[in-house]
């Protein structure tokens, strides 16, 4: 039994000083903590040693990344209602005006370009197409396409000019149907800007842009799939820079992609600079290397440029064809740096691409594939909505297709709400799978613990006390803990895991310990009392700064502080179970860390006996700023602190001061169907702690 009081008796006579009641005075202004952002550079990616390591990983970042999307669970897939019209006929190809609904009201637009003289079923390729200005419609200057020549990034005027339509008609040419469409607010896409959800109602229901895209994409997948003269097993997906993004994106999501080339945005540099590539938990843990890593053992080709894809083939490919070596299948990754160009989907970039489209989707085609002249046609005639085919009437903006997104996800929601051992279990996986990202932890075993204790800071009072630092294995923050023994030293290896806002000064008044932690002494157990994140004095004199035009570019790459206060609770119960080698913890949480230890609980399986918690009348509709600390993106896409709270079935438990935030309607069903109903105790009335804790150690 590994206890933290094996040492000399001396040392615990030692004299030291007790957690002070009040925080040191601060000096200094309080300090904005030094967080991640999407310009850091080292997002690099670790392939694992075996291929069933890397299934198991790949499973929990398509996990992550779903759920960050707000696609967990996928919404249901309404008819396209699909309108093609305007054929445009060209010398080998013909292009068409296409627009249907990805959602009811909210539409995707693009052109369709299709290979003349080819018979049966044909080869695809789904072309998103990136910041360029205006998008599809993108028409470089004389003057800037004069430059691509002179700098033999480009050959033809045509292809300096329109770059973008360049690609879509050589892919048509080598026997490919196109599918080139908008990103929102481009283009034929301007129901909706391109900086639409970025308020604290859509973080607390897990909707953004980029999500939106990303079903967009899915939906444009679906449209292309669906063709009579495709071969839904010979489709390829293309783009550059949020192209790119959007590309390696619904290539980790959607098993029906068969090549994918992203273009200048797989890095271990920077991640994508725009609203519609960032998103909440999105990179938290993980970066474009790996999510671009899970099409593996597919095709996967790439270019880099002179911008943040500069060292792709030195940081990146090498740990891509590490994985592809699991597979045996090392040469389906490749990816070409042009240093000479900058940021780009030049015909120099785009020829690797026709070569590796060529190679993997069979086309049959002599190497190398080169260009061929092309005659462009003029923006305004490519634009889908005219006179006989205008928008349709039931088109909406913004505010609706946020109203349809929540309409439905609470009707998805409200079919996990437990009945039976059934729905019971998938509560657990879908809102259970929901909370392991939304805090981006689980409880960790032994292996996941590092420690380092404090000498010279034991002394004996009401009891024995020890404080020690406890951190995760590769962080660098650790969480310091104050535990507290009964005086004669003999407990009955049952812990108590203490969480408060003040953290170990809540143990304390006028030099003493208070009555509800010496009731826990007296039933012979132990306190375990942590600072977790920016709370008690671990919190002094420090704030978490939230970026103020998008809460996605902070919470995509940290987590946010409730999530990480959770995560400190969890290490602390993890924490009290491996040192004090027993598996009877109790978890108590007062006043506001109420809510944080019920999160918690619902990670900790049966590492937990019992948990009281003050839910302090909190809802998580009360969140009206995405710097608010209670902040939980997510939240109220998978039923609030409610159903997230009925995660804790069958454990017991005892919640109190929960009058007016629903707790019922969720906790006392997954109860009853867990065959618990005798383990749950419930007050709407705030109840003292000395009751509470004679119920926790009874």
């Amino acid at each position: 039994m590994m206890r933290l009081f094996a040492l000399p008796a001396l040392l615990l006579l030692a004299a030291g000083a007790l957690p002070s009641a009040e925080p040191p005075p601060n000096k200094k202004p309080p300090q904005p903590l030094p967080l991640r952002t999407l310009h850091d550079k080292d997002f690099f990616f670790k392939p694992p040693a075996t291929r069933q390591a890397w299934e198991a990983r790949r499973k929990e970042v398509r996990e992550q990344l779903l759920v960050a999307l707000g696609l967990w669970p996928m919404p249901p897939k309404t008819p396209l209602r699909p309108v093609v019209h305007g054929k445009i006929a060209r010398d080998g190809y013909t292009v068409e005006k296409v627009f249907f609904a990805s959602l009811p009201g909210h539409y995707v637009s693009g052109n369709l370009y299709r290979p003349t003289g080819k018979k049966g079923r044909l080869p695809a390729v789904l072309s998103p197409h990136g910041h360029w200005p205006q998008g599809r419609f993108f028409e470089a200057k004389d003057a800037a396409a004069k430059a691509e020549i002179a700098g033999k990034g480009e050959q033809a005027l045509a292809g300096a000019r329109y770059p973008l339509q360049a690609r879509c008609a050589q892919l048509a040419r080598m026997g490919c149907v196109v599918f080139h469409y908008d990103m929102v607010g481009y283009a034929d896409s301007k129901a909706l800007g391109h900086t639409a959800f970025t308020g604290a109602d859509a973080e607390l229901r897990l909707q953004s842009l980029f999500g939106l895209q990303t079903w967009n994409s899915i939906r444009a997948l679906d449209f292309l799939a669906a063709l009579p003269d495709v071969d839904p097993k010979r489709i390829g997906v293309t783009g550059a820079s949020g192209g790119g993004t959007q590309t390696f994106l619904l290539c980790a999501l959607d098993e029906r992609p068969a090549v994918a080339f992203p273009a200048v945005m797989v890095s271990t540099k920077m991640q994508g600079g725009c609203v519609c590539e960032n998103c909440s938990y999105l990179r938290i843990g993980t970066g474009n290397v790996e999510i671009a890593a899970m099409f593996a053992p597919k095709p996967l080709g790439m270019t880099g440029a002179n911008d943040w894809t500069l060292e792709i083939e030195k940081k990146g490919l090498p740990e891509l064809k590490a994985l592809y070596k699991l597979y045996g299948a090392e040469e389906k990754v490749a990816a070409k740096c042009f240093p000479e160009f900058g940021h780009n989907y030049n015909q120099v970039s785009r020829e690797v691409m026709y070569d590796w489209l060529n190679a993997h989707l069979k086309l049959g085609l002599a190497s190398p594939v080169k260009e061929s002249p092309f005659e462009p046609i003029p923006p305004k005639e490519l634009s889908v909505y005219t006179k006989d085919h205008p928008l349709p009437k039931d088109a909406v903006g913004e505010e609706r297709v946020r109203q349809y997104l929540t309409e439905t996800s609470d009707k998805q929601l409200a079919a996990l709400k437990p009945r039976d051992a059934a729905t019971l279990a998938e509560h657990r996986r879908v809102i259970g799978t929901a909370l392991r990202v939304m805090i981006h932890d689980k409880l960790p075993g032994k292996e996941g613990l590092a420690r380092k204790d404090e000498k010279g800071t034991l002394v004996k009072l009401d009891g024995a006390y020890a404080k020690i630092h406890v951190r995760r294995p590769g962080e660098k923050r650790s969480i310091p803990i104050l535990v507290v023994r009964p005086k004669n030293m003999r407990d009955n290896g049952t812990v108590v895991v203490w969480i408060h806002p003040r953290g170990q000064d809540s143990l304390f008044e006028d030099g003493k310990l208070v009555p509800a932690a010496q009731k826990i002494l007296a039933a012979k157990a132990v306190v375990f009392a942590p600072d977790v994140f920016l709370s008690g004095q671990e919190g002094h004199g420090r704030t978490y700064p939230v970026n103020k035009s998008y809460a996605g570019y902070t919470y995509g790459y940290n987590r946010p502080v409730l999530s990480q206060r959770v995560s400190d609770v969890l290490t602390t119960v993890a924490e009290a179970r491996v040192r004090w080698d027993t598996d009877k913890v109790h978890l108590v949480g007062f006043e506001e860390a109420g809510p944080w230890v019920l999160l918690a609980r619902g990670l900790c399986g049966d590492g937990v006996k019992r948990t009281a918690a003050d839910i302090h009348g909190f809802r998580f509709e009360k969140v009206r700023t995405t710097s608010d600390e209670m902040m939980l993106p997510g939240a109220l896409k998978y039923g609030g602190l409610p159903a997230l709270t009925a995660l804790a079935a069958p454990g017991e438990l005892f919640l109190h001061n929960h009058r007016g935030t629903g707790m019922g309607g969720w906790v006392k069903p997954a109860y009853k169907a867990a065959g618990a109903e005798k383990k749950l105790h419930t007050s709407g009335e705030k109840v003292g702690s000395d009751k509470v804790i004679e119920w926790l150690v009874r």
